[in-house]
């Protein structure tokens, strides 16, 4: 019994620190060496101060900002530790109140606005942490905010039109802006109206 014990220890514990500990600090280490902003989180900061992250949504609901695609994640949204979709199937009322509540909200921001509603601003993705709304979103929504901002509607158009990221080798994707990067070019406009 102890020449069929030995071994196994000796392949468990010699496996655990190759896979439990050499492996994954080659990894980290490689990651850190070629990718270090990704592999810091790709952290957004301001004044040298973190922000946000390019890679996770944030709640913006005044009408001086632009507003991102609605999160479902629970407790409150763009949870990354809950990261997840509603499972509303689109037969679901509660689907279908909550497609409503975010249509009306977006009328009642901006009442002249007849134009249809872009579907991205009032579906959740499926992980709930989407950064990114659709091209044709921020473009909806550029009248309000140079309304609240009292800044030129052009002059906010052109400021979406320079986030625009286009898909990715010109095939993959549709073309979107980053709604961080985009509030935070907005922020520091000058001649916006600061918000309250």
């Amino acid at each position: 019994m102890k020449d069929i014990l030995r071994p196994a220890l000796v392949l468990f514990v010699l496996l655990s620190a190759i896979t439990g500990l050499l492996y994954p600090a080659v990894v980290i280490g490689a990651a850190q060496a070629l990718f270090p902003a990704q592999a810091a989180g790709s952290l957004v900061l301001r004044g040298g101060q973190p922000v946000g992250s390019a890679l996770i949504g944030q709640s913006f609901s005044n009408p001086g900002h632009f507003w991102g695609r609605p999160s479902a994640t629970a407790p409150m949204p763009y949870n990354a530790a809950a990261s997840g979709g509603s499972n509303l199937g689109p037969l679901n009322p509660a689907l279908a109140d909550a497609v409503k509540a975010r249509v009306d909200a977006l009328r009642a921001a901006d009442p002249d606005n007849a134009a249809a509603v872009p579907v991205d601003l009032v579906t959740a993705s499926a992980s709930g942490l989407d950064p990114h709304t659709s091209l044709a979103a921020a473009r909806y929504q550029a009248a309000r905010v140079a309304r609240v901002r009292g800044l030129p509607r052009a002059a906010v158009d052109a400021l979406v039109e320079r986030h625009a990221e286009l898909p990715l080798w010109g095939l993959l994707g549709e073309p979107r802006v980053n709604v961080l990067a985009l509030n935070m070019a907005l922020d520091a406009l000058p001649g916006a109206k600061a918000l309250p």
